[in-house]
């Protein structure tokens, strides 16, 4: 049976593009560069006990006070197991990846909210991005970026942003029709109707899609260590291929810490959210 060379295919288009295109991906690589270091640059001067309290009130703030002491008590437990450092290098990381999946992929989602074409044409896509094994993506990850946390970022973005794009489009196609028949027998233009009724009532699946593309990004930080990004997944990775099993236990411990922090900010951002009434103005 014939046996069709999609692998070869895969390899000459990634050496052709490695040669013609080195430029653009150099670009890329010193640009999220600066992203990162410059997250992580901000994370780690500031003192771990101001930090603490910052994310503390800040969890106070968005989700409750259950939520605060969590994170207080978390953040104080990462920072006695010496983990400090690493946990804020990835947090710089799945800061990165998660805001540039979400400037990419909400215009997305809201294209395919807006014309059919568009929608038919991307969601294969998304398929294949959701679908596809993530160890599959530092493949081209490498290739493009070298060793290191840019090709780790970039693995992430494209695991973690179907979920924003797919929510974006649901929430803006869920607004009900009724509110979208008001809003054209007041006069208002698409720009105004998607800016001031569809985006503020789809508002809450937003921001459940921010905070799945937050929690995708996370868990892409043990795999992105296997090709040199930095942070909690070089104590994890070292766990397995080293058998330190308590090293291990506690990259994975402040792992799910930080996690659980993240998911119940941005799940209290959406739950605030939704306590508002939408600023529908026609």
């Amino acid at each position: 049976m014939y046996r069709l060379p999609i692998g070869d295919f895969v390899e000459r288009l990634t050496d052709w593009l490695t040669v013609n295109w080195a430029v653009f991906f150099d670009v890329i690589k010193a640009v999220l560069l600066f992203i990162i270091t410059g997250f992580e640059f901000v994370f780690t001067i500031i003192p771990f006990y101001v930090m603490i309290i910052i994310i503390a009130l800040l969890a106070w703030r968005l989700a409750n006070k259950g939520v605060a002491i969590f994170a207080l008590v978390g953040l104080l437990v990462i920072q006695s197991i010496g983990l400090w450092t690493e946990t804020m290098q990835t947090l710089a990381l799945v800061i990165t990846s998660a805001l540039i999946a979400l400037i990419v992929g909400i215009p997305l989602g809201i294209w395919m909210s807006r014309r059919e074409g568009a929608n038919k044409i991307i969601r294969p896509i998304l398929d294949f991005m959701q679908t596809m094994p993530a160890f599959v993506y530092l493949i081209p990850a490498v290739y493009f970026f070298d060793l290191g946390s840019v090709p780790g970022a970039v693995a992430t973005i494209i695991f973690a942003m179907p979920p924003a794009v797919r929510l974006t489009n649901l929430g803006i196609r869920q607004v009900p029709k009724d509110v979208i028949e008001a809003s054209k027998a007041f006069g208002s233009t698409d720009k105004q109707m998607l800016f001031k009724v569809q985006i503020p009532l789809a508002m809450p699946t937003i921001l459940a899609g921010l905070n799945q593309t937050i929690m995708l990004s996370l868990s892409m930080v043990v795999i992105s260590a296997m090709i040199g990004a930095s942070g909690l997944g070089i104590s994890v990775l070292k766990g397995i291929t080293q058998l330190k099993v308590g090293e291990g236990f506690e990259g994975g411990l402040a792992v799910v810490i930080l996690a659980m922090i993240l998911d119940r900010i941005t799940q209290g951002l959406g739950q605030s959210r939704n306590k508002k009434p939408a600023k529908g103005n026609f």
